[in-house]
């Protein structure tokens, strides 16, 4: 059975733009277009660890190649919250390439980078699937196995 997960609402808005904006990049006919949007990104953001202030989402896709989150261990904090980058941190793991950036985010929007890793984690656990319909409600006086009988009363 799949479990919902609830995105924490500090991070429902930016979460929703990720999300939007990861799958409409995400396209059979071309599949290297979310590979390349990602890799300009990046570049712009190695230029300049500013380029993204204010853009939770923006900064979310450009470090999404850079950073790999142990989230098996991450989920086991309690996120519902806002949480510390301190508490963050140690489920980060860093490319040797991005480094240098990452660094100069700690030092200048590390609320902006925390959010961004946050939003990282949600996605890679977040399942799309629609979870099933429940079946329409039968009332109570209703047999719902067939039509109503009238017991032989004309209607």
């Amino acid at each position: 059975m799949q479990s919902e997960i609830l995105i924490p609402s500090y991070l429902s808005d930016d979460f929703s733009m990720y999300l939007e904006n990861m799958e409409s990049l995400t396209d059979p006919e071309n599949p290297d277009l979310l590979a390349n949007y990602l890799k300009v990104l990046s570049a712009q953001l190695a230029l300049n660890s500013a380029t993204f202030n204010g853009l939770v989402d923006q900064l979310a896709m450009a470090i999404t190649r850079s950073i790999r989150i142990d989230s098996k261990n991450l989920a086991m904090l309690d996120i519902a919250e806002q949480p510390a980058w301190a508490d963050i941190k140690p489920f980060v793991a860093v490319h040797a390439d991005a480094r240098t950036t990452i660094t100069q985010l700690m030092e200048h929007s590390e609320h902006d980078l925390k959010t961004a890793v946050l939003i990282i984690h949600f996605y890679n656990t977040y399942d799309a699937t629609p979870l099933p319909s429940l079946p329409e409600e039968v009332e109570s006086d209703e047999d719902p196995s067939g039509p109503y009988e009238t017991y032989g009363y004309d209607e």
